[in-house]
């Protein structure tokens, strides 16, 4: 049986990073690496704040706490940073040429036993398993935003992954508290972004054209479905700007699709550039840790003294308008 103790998860943004200290908090000795000082500092400062999210949520002790932290390092070095690993998970930036040079890196720095995984958001095992160097130990290991609670992991080969692959995967999921999810073909998106992007972009379609507000987006998920606790732009700040609009800039770019470009713009333009990046920054769509989407009146029916304001939002605006 192939082991799955020692981890390190190369790529220390918003899921690189929860990916990183969930594993470790589930037992697992975690080396989470960074190119950029600064970069693996905003981790630590995350991991400092999940911390207390865990007590807050699961009720993790403060002794289960310091346990993780103790199973948690960081580094700077790609060589050391993969020495010792069982499994390397990719966590890169959403760009196929930044995940095609950091594959070619570690095929050098790598043990031989070691296997590889991405947790790429759309883009296919297929296209890069021959950069990896060992694609027969190579796949697609998929985690959800906030992962103790979104506790799933889909897991996508290509035609070369070995089967001993598939099973450590699955196994590695299990040990960590996920549900595992296989993906019988390679599929953009895998499952749950196969529907979960195609959502996203149709309702920042309708921001970005015009059509409503992001709130009343929101609003319309939020009554029609009932119980739930995040709305479309509330996952959105979850999955951050950035991560979105490499997702749409690339897929915009490749099928050809000037709604899917100008989504990706209307992020950079509105959000990114400003330093609003979503729930790690504070500020996306909304501002936190107190989003509007949350507030006990968020769904309420309004004041009929509301009315002939709310009646104004109903004029059309000329075609083309924001």
């Amino acid at each position: 049986m192939h082991p799955s103790q020692n981890l390190t998860v190369v790529g220390t943004g918003v899921l690189g990073g929860q990916i990183a200290w969930h594993s470790a908090y589930m037992g697992k000795t975690v080396v989470a690496y960074n190119p950029d000082p600064a970069e693996l500092e905003k981790c630590r400062q995350a991991h400092a704040r999940l911390g207390e999210t865990y007590k807050a949520d699961l009720g993790s002790s403060d002794a289960e706490i310091e346990a993780t932290k103790a199973r948690l390092s960081y580094s700077t070095d790609l060589a050391a940073a993969v020495a010792k690993a069982d499994i390397v998970i990719e966590s890169v930036p959403e760009i196929p040429a930044v995940k095609t040079a950091t594959y070619r890196d570690l095929a050098d720095a790598l043990p031989a036993h070691t296997l590889l995984m991405s947790n790429s958001s759309t883009l296919m095992p297929s296209d890069f398993a021959q950069a990896t160097g060992r694609p027969e130990k190579y796949c697609a290991l998929h985690f959800a935003n906030l992962i103790w609670k979104l506790n799933l992991v889909e897991i996508m080969g290509h035609a070369g992954t070995a089967d001993s692959t598939y099973e450590t995967a699955v196994r590695f999921g299990i040990e960590i508290g996920m549900v595992p999810i296989p993906v019988a073909r390679e599929n953009p998106g895998y499952v749950l972004n196969a529907w979960l992007d195609t959502m996203l972009n149709a309702c920042q379609t309708l921001v970005t054209n015009g059509v409503s507000t992001p709130e009343d987006v929101d609003r319309t998920y939020l009554i029609a479905n009932r119980g739930a606790t995040l709305p479309p732009f509330g996952i959105l700040d979850v999955i951050g700007m950035n991560t979105m609009k490499n997702i749409w800039a690339y897929w915009g770019e490749k099928h050809g699709d000037a709604q899917m470009l100008r989504n990706a713009e209307y992020l950079d333009e509105h959000f990114i550039s400003k330093g609003k990046t979503g729930v790690a920054d504070g500020e996306g769509y909304y501002r936190y840790p107190d989003p509007a989407y949350a507030a006990a009146d968020f769904l309420a029916i309004p004041g009929l003294d509301k009315a002939a304001e709310i009646a104004a939002l109903c004029r059309q605006a000329p075609e083309g308008g924001n």
